[in-house]
């Protein structure tokens, strides 16, 4: 939970003393939070040494510190986006599950972003990539805190494009003529194209897949420059495509890894993170902070993807899934990078338990402002030990229900120390289409993961162990209902209406605002002068 025991806080008032003088020398930091879309824990070369293609993300890793015990909030898209901007679960923030094409809401307005923290302290704000907080009217992130936006409204299969990259099963690209001409495809969106939005305004309709990751770093490398420019700190929040299906097919040969086109989606990935690195160096090496993490593990419909050895092999193979979705560690255990020369240890690997609930607290701290009142949080300033000056983060972490069995949002997973107990376990999609019965734990199922990190072997309910740790899980429980229950709760609005589509003209098919035949990698300029405000 959000509250420190005791130790900590002596921990942290320590830390933070020693934080205010290079603050005030080096004054406000510059911040970059990249968020990988359902990346495999061990995706990472530097995490599971059989994964070649990340070159770029190793350097990272040697050159800052590595945090092998790090967590999403939640193991699916919205969820655990709205948990990283406000430090707070969907349990308290309101947002459970994922929001739709023609959804209406979106991250309640009366809950406070990260963006709206660091612009009135001072910021420069950007967000670049997939937002899927709620694209209609004060819910698109240019009335979220971003002073600039650059991006797709939700994920990149939500919509049919022309360059469909590969899915399973794949779907077909958005079509050019009569609506009857239509190939209905399940699980594929064929009605309306993919937007790409500048701002408040569709800029290209359907988006073009191949070109995306390019444009993202062209657009954080102008936001960078114009920031620097300014002469304001600044706050770039770069949510990328990769590694969620559909996978694209870079332009470049795909590396001899074995791997396909996962590998090379993977590639393209890495390459992507590196240029932004090199970006934020030259504009004043050491002055940025720059925090790589993923949003889940890897979906269980792709192949290719690396969970690291975070698998739950056991209750996969009696049918279901363990990866995204789920409270399995492949679901939420994921890698995490954060890279500060002069500040952060280079060379470090850190198992501190940590999370991307602790993103929100930690960076309002570094930016000398202050936390949003009459709200409790579920992260954690962790600045003690990004500088390596202490190995302590969460003495309890919850993960909430993402989509398996169980309400959506509810906790009936938690982490103490090394144990993890489960109240229910099941009822997600594995890629052979299986699904896992749900099942309800009481007493719960409690894994060692110092011994068990893939959850092979519950501890049996009659040994010293289970029977030693039970009440402080029990307590931990029990208290962490109680302080959500009594906490300043939001509830997200999740309706739907067919007019929150975006759509930059509904008189052409898909929705379609690029000319036909002009080519996928440019955009249309004229087009764009055309496009209308109409994602509101």
């Amino acid at each position: 939970m959000g509250t420190p025991s005791p130790p900590a806080v002596l921990v942290l008032a320590a830390a933070l003393a020693g934080l205010s003088a290079p603050h005030a020398a080096y004054g406000q930091p510059n911040f970059i939070v990249i968020l990988a879309d359902d990346v495999g824990w061990g995706d990472l070369g530097a995490n599971w040494a059989e994964t070649k293609e990340t070159p770029h993300l190793d350097e990272l890793a040697a050159e800052g510190t590595r945090f092998v015990d790090f967590h999403s909030a939640a193991s699916t898209c919205s969820p655990s986006r709205a948990s990283l901007l406000t430090g707070r679960l969907g349990a308290r923030n309101g947002v459970t599950h994922n929001f739709a094409v023609t959804s209406v809401g979106g991250l309640p307005l009366n809950e406070t972003t990260l963006a709206e923290v660091l612009r009135e302290a001072g910021y420069s704000t950007g967000a670049i990539g997939k937002w899927h907080l709620g694209h209609h009217g004060r819910h698109h992130p240019s009335f979220r805190g971003f002073d600039y936006y650059f991006g797709i409204p939700y994920s990149h299969d939500m919509g049919c494009t022309d360059t469909p990259g590969y899915n399973l099963p794949p779907c077909p690209p958005c079509p050019r003529h009569d609506l009857a001409a239509r190939v209905a495809r399940k699980d594929c969106y064929t009605e309306i194209a993919l937007p790409l939005l500048e701002n408040v305004t569709i800029i290209q309709q359907p988006v073009n897949l191949s070109s995306l990751a390019a444009r993202y770093v062209e657009e954080a490398a102008r936001f960078i420059q114009r920031a620097s420019d300014s002469g304001r700190p600044f706050f770039l929040y770069l949510a990328l495509a990769h590694m969620h299906v559909p996978l694209g097919v870079p332009p470049l040969p795909p590396p001899a890894s074995g791997r396909g086109i996962y590998g090379a989606s993977l590639s393209e990935m890495d390459a992507l993170v590196g240029r932004i690195k090199q970006v934020a160096d030259s504009h004043g090496k050491g002055n940025t902070l720059l925090w790589f993490a993923g949003t889940a593990g890897k979906a269980a419909a792709v192949a290719g993807g690396d969970a690291g050895g975070c698998a739950a092999l056991p209750f996969s193979l009696a049918g279901g899934s363990s990866a995204k979705q789920t409270t399995w560690e492949g679901g939420h255990r994921v890698p995490a990078l954060v890279y500060w020369p002069g500040r952060v240890p280079a060379k470090r690997t850190s198992h501190a338990l940590l999370s991307t609930l602790d993103i929100f607290p930690t960076l309002v701290a570094l930016a000398g402002a202050e936390l949003p009142p009459n709200r409790r949080f579920d992260g954690l300033d962790v600045s003690p030990v990004l500088f390596g000056w202490s190995d302590v983060g969460h003495k309890v972490l919850l993960h909430p229900n993402s989509g398996a069995a169980g309400k959506d949002g509810g906790i009936e997973t938690l982490r103490l120390a090394q144990y993890k107990a489960f109240y229910t376990t099941g009822g997600a999609m594995a890629c052979d289409g299986s699904i896992g019965p749900a099942e309800h734990h009481q007493p719960p199922l409690i894994f060692n993961l110092a011994r068990d990190i893939q959850e092979r072997e519950p501890l049996d309910a009659a040994s010293r162990e289970y029977q030693a740790v039970l009440p402080a899980i029990s307590r931990a429980y029990a208290q962490a209902l109680e302080d959500i229950a009594t906490d300043n709760v939001s509830l997200a609005d999740y309706s739907k209406d067919p007019a929150a589509t975006p759509c930059c003209n509904a008189q052409h098919v898909a929705c379609r605002c690029q000319a036909p035949g002009s080519h996928a990698a440019v955009l249309d300029r004229r087009t764009e002068r055309r496009a209308t405000r109409l994602c509101l």
